[in-house]
């Protein structure tokens, strides 16, 4: 009998591909859940679900700190923003995939599963990695099989397995943000009610005192709170809690998915909102206006790589070697301001600052003034030559 390793949440769509990997395609089953910054209790319910449904072989995979250093980090340095929020989801679905090859390679399984619909983005993060990483047959037994949410229900029941709570949200969570959709969040109408968040307060009922913080940083990476130095695990969490207790972090977005629907998603990302503010204000500071430009351009492109599930492609590679080029430079300090769901830079400095305090006071002679006249006069030169041959 063939093996598969299935990726597994425990939820209803994963326990129910258990049942189906062995009854419709005659497998033995390996359930596998990764830990990239998951609640407690969804990190334990796989294997007590594996447990239940059959005693299946489960493995549990730790790799918050690989998390958090090879993938949050970069995509700090490349301000990843996609359609103006952080990526948290898209970004921990090709490490996940990644250690399910790993688990694979290992037991010597020749298939992989997932429980993916037809109609969402995981499915093309989880086998663009898949396959670019192994020779392991992808199976997708809920897309194959073509079912809803009832037939997925109705199948449960018949096999024993339990069926979920009455949550009224679908809530992916992980180290870098929350992603909560459906029910009524559906609709696009409907304001997202105050329980369908738990790391970020309301700005009415953030803290009245505003709190100042100062974030470290060193070629790029954060390093140190307050003048206190942290691990990367520790210091994004902490960014986590105090950006959410101030209101920060809300998203509420028509998204553009890579099939070409349009969802509308909720999320929660107070700590990559806060940190990729601070860096790119010291990037402000460090950079040349050229290599701000560029880098604009840059964001957008990893942006789009990460959310369309293309992190092995290569130019993802390229984008890093000149990335890392970069930010040698973005070392230094950066003071914000937080207070009732806003957020504003009042301070940064670093030793490799291009701003000149002194060059640019009104009080400094060392530029001659007068040496603009002639720069100034020839400045829209193209457009005075337009005004003068084109008239309407």
């Amino acid at each position: 009998m063939e093996k598969v390793v299935l990726a597994f949440s425990g939820g209803l769509d994963t326990s129910v591909c258990i049942k189906l990997l062995e009854e419709k395609y005659d497998m033995e089953v390996i359930t596998a859940c990764v830990d990239v910054g998951q609640p407690r209790e969804e990190i334990e319910r796989p294997e007590a679900v594996a447990t239940d449904l059959g005693n299946y072989k489960h493995y549990t995979i730790d790799a918050r700190e690989e998390f958090a250093q090879d993938y949050i980090f970069k995509a700090i340095k490349a301000n990843a923003l996609y359609e103006g929020y952080p990526l948290s989801t898209a970004l921990a679905r090709p490490l996940i995939a990644t250690k399910i090859v790993e688990l694979a390679q290992k037991e010597g399984a020749t298939a992989i599963a997932h429980g993916c619909t037809g109609k969402g983005n995981d499915q093309f993060r989880f086998e663009a990695v898949i396959r670019s990483l192994s020779d392991c047959k992808v199976i997708a037994p809920i897309r194959e099989m073509n079912l809803t949410r009832s037939e997925e229900m109705d199948y449960a029941q018949s096999c024993g397995i339990p069926l979920p709570s009455d949550k009224l949200y679908s809530i992916d969570e992980n180290l870098w943000g929350r992603a909560i959709e459906g029910d009524i969040l559906e609709d696009p109408m409907v304001e997202p009610p105050e329980d369908a968040f738990s790391w970020t307060r309301s700005s009415e009922d953030a803290p009245e005192e505003a709190q100042y913080l100062e974030i470290e940083f060193e070629k790029g990476v954060p390093v140190a709170l307050n003048g206190e130095k942290m691990e990367p695990l520790a210091l994004i969490n902490k960014c986590n809690e105090i950006a959410g207790t101030h209101g920060i972090g809300r998203v509420d977005i028509i998204e553009d998915r890579i099939i070409g629907l349009k969802s509308r998603e909720v999320y929660e990302t107070p700590g990559a909102f806060l940190l990729i503010k601070a860096h790119h204000a010291l990037e402000q500071t460090t950079l040349t206006r050229n290599e701000l430009k560029f880098a604009q351009q840059v964001t957008e492109t990893y942006s789009e790589l990460i959310y369309n599930g293309m992190w092995h492609d290569p130019l993802r590679e390229d984008l890093d070697q000149m990335i890392d080029h970069m930010q040698r430079r973005v070392t230094g300090t950066v003071h914000l301001k937080l207070h009732k769901g806003s957020m504003r830079v009042v301070g940064r400095k670093s030793p490799y600052s291009l701003y000149q305090q002194e060059a640019v006071s009104f009080e400094d002679k060392a530029l001659d003034q007068r040496e603009m006249t002639g720069m100034v006069k020839n400045y829209a030169m193209q457009a005075a030559l337009y005004h003068k041959v084109y008239k309407e």
